[in-house]
């Protein structure tokens, strides 16, 4: 028999085998590092999370609740309520506002910050008779006072330049401005704009 004629092609050798792994060594698992990076996914969106909540706390709104009956009826004791810190960096502190500031010496040392509302102004002389305020002396009409409310006589105080006379709604059960003479512009924390609890009573203030 002849030999089969050569086709002039050789042939290309096989690809030498893939190394050996050592003994003992252990490929990573699939499953393994899709749990891990899902974790890291999450981590950073906890932290991303916490890092706006604080930022938004520390400069934008805060949530405070109402220890007790000075404000009512517009706030109630418990009543859950929003602030806005920033709105006395973009306007004025306007008369009537509701504000939350911090609690001057003297006060409950408990209470870190209290909730009243704007009456006098820087320059105002604020002086309460017959049951009413005056404002320099014009009778403040305030119709968020509940119905007979009277506020008690004081003696006629000018307000200091970057100060603020407050009260609460409850006059007869509110210790403010009456008490703890004034606050300073710098100690008020913000202005409460929104209440949110209990959700019936829902309301922008």
């Amino acid at each position: 028999m002849e030999p089969s004629p050569r086709t002039g092609v050789e042939s290309t050798p096989p690809p030498p085998p893939p190394p050996l792994e050592p003994l003992g060594a252990r490929r990573p698992h699939p499953a393994r590092k899709d749990w891990a990076k899902t974790a890291l996914e999450w981590g950073g969106l906890i932290v991303a999370a916490l890092v706006i909540a604080l930022l938004i706390k520390t400069f934008l709104f805060q949530a405070f609740y109402i220890p007790s009956d000075s404000m009512v009826p517009t706030l109630e004791k418990n009543d859950r309520v929003i602030v806005n810190k920033l709105s006395y960096r973009m306007h004025g502190v306007h008369r009537s506002d509701i504000i939350v500031f911090k609690a001057p010496p003297g006060t409950d040392k408990s209470v870190k910050d209290l909730v009243k509302r704007v009456i006098g102004l820087p320059g105002d002389t604020v002086e309460g008779k017959n049951g009413h305020v005056y404002i320099n002396g014009h009778q403040l009409k305030e119709s968020y006072l509940p119905a007979g409310i009277t506020t008690s006589d004081f003696a006629p105080v000018k307000v200091p330049p970057s100060s603020y006379w407050v009260m609460g709604d409850n006059r007869p059960y509110s210790k403010d401005s009456r008490y703890f003479k004034f606050i300073r512009k710098k100690e008020i924390v913000g202005r409460v704009f929104l209440r949110i609890w209990p959700l019936n009573r829902l309301a922008i203030l």
